[in-house]
């Protein structure tokens, strides 16, 4: 994965579980660090900030104008790539016992859930509804 996809992707969990009453301390304390250091690559670009602004009250909004700000203001150094990763982890840790996820598989054809599955799909197969027969 590319620097500026993990900073994007880090910034948008952070936003949705690094705010709010309901956010740990970890995952606030890790989101707003990497927060500081983007914001500090985008010292002197005002547009920018508005940009990281406002993704953090809608990520997917603006997702692709961060991405953007993020590689125009070089915002891809080791520090910044490093705080994102830990955002991520930090995020993803979950207490014993307690989902990770919200799945909702309704109306899936095809899928696989949880950790580390693997799913082979073959696309242009004849589908078949009901068993042949063999008269």
């Amino acid at each position: 994965m590319d620097p500026v996809t993990i900073i994007v992707a880090a910034l948008a969990a952070g936003a949705a579980k690094g705010v709010g009453d309901t956010a740990s301390k970890a995952v606030a304390d890790a989101y707003q660090s990497l927060k500081s250091l983007v914001a500090g690559k985008f010292s002197g670009k005002p547009k920018a900030g508005l940009i990281l602004a406002e993704h953090e009250a809608a990520p997917a909004d603006w997702e692709k104008p961060l991405a953007t700000a993020l590689r125009e203001a070089g915002a891809t150094d080791d520090e910044i790539v490093a705080a994102a990763e830990h955002l991520l982890n930090v995020a993803d840790a979950s207490p014993a016992g307690a989902s990770r996820f919200h799945i909702d598989a309704r109306g899936a054809a095809i899928g696989a859930i949880g950790d580390h599955n693997r799913q082979q799909n073959v696309f242009g197969a004849p589908v078949r509804d009901t068993p042949e027969s063999t008269d």
